[in-house]
């Protein structure tokens, strides 16, 4: 432990910063690694088996410590929490109240612990907000589909939802289903029991952002918003205006705040909401993303042209775009399922999603190899099963998952194993952290046509470092002259081997990645 935290100090010293001008810099940029908790399966400090507040609450030293150089901690810079809004549902996405906490997961003086907790370590928590549909529970449709009963126009929540007259055509692709008087079809895209919100209704758009409102002033740093592309559905641009408005009134509550949004589409699609606001970055993650590819011994040349073409795309669209790169999520099969820890593949994946440009999220397990997919069963259950402390922590699977996990590790069994996927993730973010420029300087990315190796340069403030990477299980030579004209002296490396600078050529050992300065 001793070594690893004087290898984080003497990063800090490489880049000429002090521990007080490396947090100042964290808090101009919203350029941070986050962490996904899928809140019901990741820590339970009541042993009902659900995770709660207050289980992330006795797990932020494992996220975060506060001491960049004590190398305990993973050292995340945000935390994006799934829904935790009272629900008839395990996942919370459709939410009955979006005023409170729901009781499985704590109370509301917990989220602010839990809030105040995160700022006190310069980690941003953020949201998950579903706007898009409600539960059928949640007063808002009760009182909907009373004023269709009464037949009252009038009631402000007679239009509340999106709905059409029984005998009415149903719109191409979208789906409705009849209110229990059977006296209107309300529009439910993803289930019955989730009506969708009329955004065309000014008093659903005001109710929606007195809920963002209500958090961002209760000390919640912002959002991720839940299929965003379904406000109307199908119709890009009239989600984007509604979007564009929705962040213009944010903002004027917090200037600052992070947003983020599920666009899941291809990036010709993507790329049109990023006029308001940040949106994941599909194409890299999943196993047929570009991120998972190249891990397999993929072409890294490859890797950082389709990175710079992005850059440079959603950079045309809104200068302060950023690329969020991940490799799962709870709507995904995890990454431990075609990126295994054994081969080295999870951590060469690892390498080159953290120190790339933007704020790369992490889901939760993912720095440990938690395994689960949807499986023959059919459920995202099995996509969200419970963290594996090793401590005796309480926590199960969600209700409805099948999957029999065949994760080898727990937290406490990697915590003592040297060269550990865990310790891995903790150096590669502490190598993120002590070199700025890789989150957000210019990103250009160079040319090494002989071989599979490649990297990228990125300058910031004036201060250029290059960034490069071999994903295959050979060692390779790079002749950085014939690439770029800047000299570098410094290196630091990570991933199974070592990494040499002997004048412009740079030796990467097999599965190993290097920072130059």
């Amino acid at each position: 432990m001793k070594r690893f935290a004087s290898f984080l100090l003497a990063l800090m010293l490489l880049c000429g910063m002090s521990s007080a001008e490396e947090e100042g810099l964290n808090m101009e940029n919203n350029s941070r690694v986050f962490y996904e908790i899928f809140v019901g399966s990741f820590s339970d400090s009541d042993g009902d088996g659900i995770g709660d507040l207050r289980g992330i609450i006795n797990r932020m030293d494992y996220l975060n410590d506060g001491d960049p150089a004590s190398g305990k901690s993973l050292g995340v810079e945000g935390l994006w929490l799934t829904p935790i809004f009272p629900s008839p549902s395990y996942h919370k996405y459709d939410a009955t109240d979006y005023y409170q906490i729901d009781p499985a997961f704590g109370t509301l003086e917990d989220l602010k612990e839990l809030v105040s907790l995160c700022h006190a370590r310069d980690v941003k928590l953020i949201m998950d907000l579903p706007l898009n549909h409600t539960s059928s529970n949640h007063n808002w449709f009760i009182q909907f589909s009373n004023a269709h009963l009464m037949h009252n126009p009038a009631n402000i929540y007679y239009d509340f939802f999106t709905w059409i007259e029984p005998d009415a055509v149903i719109p191409s692709g979208r789906q409705f289903a009849k209110l229990p008087s059977g006296l209107a079809l309300y529009e439910c895209n993803f289930s019955s029991s989730m009506p969708e919100l009329n955004f065309d209704n000014e008093k659903v758009r005001q109710a929606v952002l007195d809920v963002a409102a209500y958090w961002l002033n209760l000390g919640v740093d912002g959002f991720r918003f839940d299929a965003a592309k379904y406000i109307y559905y199908g119709e890009h641009d009239r989600n984007v205006e509604f979007w564009t408005w929705y962040m213009d009134e944010l903002k004027k509550i917090n200037p600052h705040v992070y947003t983020v949004a599920e666009v899941w589409d291809g990036d010709g699609i993507t790329s049109r909401y990023l006029k308001a606001f940040n949106c994941f970055h599909f194409s890299t993650a999943m196993a047929e993303g570009i991120i998972a590819d190249t891990a397999k011994a993929g072409n890294v040349n490859n890797f950082t042209r389709a990175l710079q073409a992005y850059q440079e795309a959603i950079h045309s669209i809104n200068p302060d775009a950023m690329d969020i790169l991940f490799l799962a999520n709870h709507d995904t099969d995890r990454a431990a399922g075609y990126l295994p820890m054994s081969n080295g593949r999870a951590q060469v994946a690892a390498n080159l999603y953290l120190l790339s440009p933007g704020s790369p999220f992490i889901y939760y397990g993912e720095e440990i190899g938690l395994r689960g997919s949807r499986g023959g069963a059919n459920t995202d259950a099995n996509r969200r099963l419970a963290m594996l402390w090793g401590d005796g922590d309480t926590v199960r699977n969600p209700a409805g998952s099948t999957y029999d996990s065949q994760t080898p590790y727990s937290v406490k069994d990697l915590e003592s194993m040297g060269g550990s996927l865990l310790k891995h993730y903790r150096k590669l973010i502490a190598l993120r952290k002590a070199n700025p420029e890789i989150a957000h300087g210019s990103y250009t990315a160079l040319s090494f046509p002989d071989t599979k190796a490649g990297g990228f340069l990125s300058e910031w403030n004036g201060s250029v470092v290059g960034v490069f990477h071999n994903t295959t299980n050979r060692t390779v030579e790079l002749d950085l002259s014939k690439s770029t004209n800047v000299t570098f002296s410094q290196v630091t490396f990570v991933g199974k081997g070592e990494a040499f600078l002997e004048g412009n050529i740079l030796t990467l050992e097999a599965q190993t990645s290097a920072v130059l300065r």
